[in-house]
C-alpha cells in the first residue's frame, strides 16, 4: 500500500513537471493547467485515503475539511467567472495571499500539537506572512483602492530591518529548543508587518516584477509547509511554483534593465499619473484623424499591433482582434508586439488578447518583434507608454537601459492613446514628438471601433 501510494505521489508530481512545461506556449497552457489540476486532485484524493486508512482524522475534521473544499471551490468558482480579464492582476495576487496565508497557517497550527520540522516551519510562517500582506497591498494598488503611486512611511526601512532582526532572534529561539507557541505568533506579526512596508513603497511600474516575486514567495511558503507536514507532493508543487516565480522575476527585472533588490528598494514609478489631455493645440505631436488612420492600415503591407495597458483598462482586446482580422482579410500581414512588462503582470495581454481568441501564431514576444519592425509599415501602438519610450537608449533617465519595443524604425507610427499622460516612469514618451509618429486621441475600444468603421468604409 505505502509502495503505490508513493508511485502515485510520483505521478502526480510529473503531471505537475509536464503541465508547467506546457504552460510555456499559449497553444498548450490550457492543457497543461488541465493536467497539473488533474494531479493535484489526484494527490488530494490519495491523501484522504492516507488519512483514513491510517485513522488519523476525526468525524469533525472531515466535516471541516469537506465544508472548506466546498467554500474555496465555490469562492474560486465565482471568481473565476466574474473577473474581468482586466483584473486578473489584482485576482492573482489575491490567490498569492491566499497561498500564502494558508501555508502559515499550517505551520502554526502544526507547532501546537508537534515539534517536527522546526525550522521549515519558522520559514514557512516568515515567508507565508511577508506573501499574504505583501500580495494583499499588491492587490490593492492594481485595483485602485491604494494609490499606485510609492507610498513611503517615516521610518520604513530602519522599521522592516528591525522587524526582520526580531523575526530571526524569535526563530532561532524557536528551533533552539523552547518550541512556545507566542515565539513562532511573534514570528507571525513581524512578518506580516514588514509584508505592508515592504510593498508600500513600490509603485505601479515595478508591479508586474512584484506580482512574479510574490508568487514566487509563495511557492517557497508551500514547499516549508510541505516539510512541516511531510508532505512529498506539497514539498515538489511549492518548489515549482518558487523556481517557476524565481525565474520569471529575473525575466521580468532583465526587461525593465532593474536589479531586483533596486525594485524591492520602492521608489520607481508614478502609479498614479496626471494625464495631460492632447489635442489640436499640441505643437510638439502630430494628430491623425480615424479615417485617415484606417486609411494608412488600409494601404499597409505589414501592420504590428503594440497592446499596452490602455488597452486593458479599455477592456478593447476585442476590437483590437476584429481590427486585425479586417486587416488580415485585406491582405495585410498583421502580428502583435508584446512586451514582457506590458500591462501589470507577466503575459498579461497575451492572455487578454487569448481571450479575444486572436491566433497564437500572430503573438511575438520582444526578441521576435524587433527585428521585423525595419519592414513594418505602419506601427499601431494600443495604450502602451514606457515599453516604446526611445528615451531608454540614453543613459540619465528613469527607463534607461530598458529593452524596448523599436517601433520607432517602422516607416510610420500610429499611437492609439486618450491623451499625452505619462506612463509609469512619470516621463515624457519622445516617440511622440518623432515626425514619422501620429497620435489618435481617443478612448481605446472607442478608437479601435472607428478604425474599424473607417476600414469598412474604405473597403466598400
Amino acid at each position: 500500500m505505502n509502495t503505490a501510494i508513493h508511485l502515485v505521489y510520483l505521478a502526480c508530481a510529473v503531471s505537475f513537471v509536464i503541465g508547467l512545461h506546457l504552460m510555456n506556449a499559449p497553444a498548450t497552457a490550457r492543457r497543461g493547467n488541465q493536467i497539473s489540476a488533474a494531479g493535484m486532485a489526484v494527490a488530494i484524493f490519495t491523501t484522504v485515503v492516507v488519512l483514513v486508512r491510517d485513522h488519523t482524522v476525526t468525524t469533525g475534521a472531515v466535516i471541516a475539511l469537506v465544508l472548506g473544499a466546498a467554500a474555496g471551490g465555490l469562492a474560486g468558482l465565482i471568481a473565476a467567472r466574474r473577473v474581468q480579464m482586466t483584473a486578473m492582476p489584482q485576482l492573482v495576487s489575491l490567490f498569492n495571499a491566499v497561498g500564502g496565508g494558508a501555508a502559515a497557517l499550517i505551520a502554526l497550527g502544526d507547532r501546537v500539537v508537534s515539534n517536527q520540522a522546526a525550522v521549515t516551519g519558522v520559514l514557512d510562517v516568515a515567508i507565508g506572512g511577508v506573501t499574504f500582506t505583501g500580495s494583499l497591498v499588491a492587490a490593492g494598488k492594481l485595483a485602485g483602492r491604494i494609490p499606485g503611486r510609492p507610498i513611503t512611511v517615516p521610518f520604513g526601512r530602519p522599521i522592516s530591518a528591525a522587524l526582520t532582526l526580531v523575526a530571526a532572534a524569535l526563530g532561532v529561539w524557536f528551533v533552539a529548543g523552547d518550541a512556545n507557541s507566542w515565539l513562532l505568533g511573534g514570528v507571525t506579526v513581524a512578518a506580516l508587518a514588514v509584508g505592508v512596508l515592504l510593498t508600500l513603497p513600490i509603485g505601479g511600474a515595478d508591479m508586474p516584477v512584484v506580482i512574479s516575486l510574490l508568487n514566487a514567495f509563495t511557492g517557497t511558503a508551500v514547499a516549508m509547509a510541505g516539510f512541516v507536514l511531510d508532505s512529498t507532493p506539497l514539498i515538489i508543487a511549492g518548489g515549482l511554483v518558487g523556481a517557476a516565480g524565481a525565474i520569471l522575476t529575473k525575466l521580468m527585472a532583465d526587461a525593465m534593465n532593474r536589479p531586483i533588490i533596486a525594485i524591492m528598494a520602492g521608489g520607481y514609478g508614478t502609479g498614479d499619473a496626471v494625464a495631460v489631455t492632447g489635442g489640436s493645440g499640441s505643437a510638439a505631436v502630430r494628430e491623425i484623424t480615424a479615417d485617415d488612420a484606417a486609411i494608412q492600415l488600409a494601404y499597409a503591407g505589414k501592420v504590428v499591433i503594440v497592446p499596452g495597458y490602455g488597452l486593458a483598462a479599455a477592456q478593447a482586446q476585442h476590437e483590437a482582434v476584429a481590427l486585425a482580422e479586417a486587416l488580415t482579410e485585406r491582405g495585410v500581414e498583421v502580428t502583435y508586439a508584446i512586451h514582457p512588462v506590458a500591462g501589470r503582470m507577466p503575459g498579461h495581454m497575451n492572455v487578454l488578447l487569448a481571450e479575444a481568441n486572436a491566433p497564437y501564431q500572430q503573438l511575438k514576444d520582444l526578441e521576435e518583434s524587433n527585428p521585423e519592425f525595419a519592414r513594418t509599415d505602419v506601427a499601431l501602438i494600443i495604450g502602451a507608454n514606457d515599453v516604446t519610450n526611445p528615451a531608454a537608449r540614453r543613459p540619465g533617465n528613469p527607463v534607461s537601459g530598458m529593452p524596448i519595443l523599436d517601433v520607432d524604425k517602422a516607416r510610420s507610427v500610429i499611437v492609439l492613446k486618450r491623451s499625452l499622460g505619462h506612463g509609469y516612469a512619470g516621463i515624457d514618451n519622445e516617440l511622440y514628438a518623432d515626425p514619422r509618429t501620429a497620435m489618435l486621441f481617443a478612448d481605446a475600444k472607442a478608437g479601435l471601433a472607428a478604425l474599424l468603421s473607417g476600414l469598412h468604409a474604405y473597403a466598400s
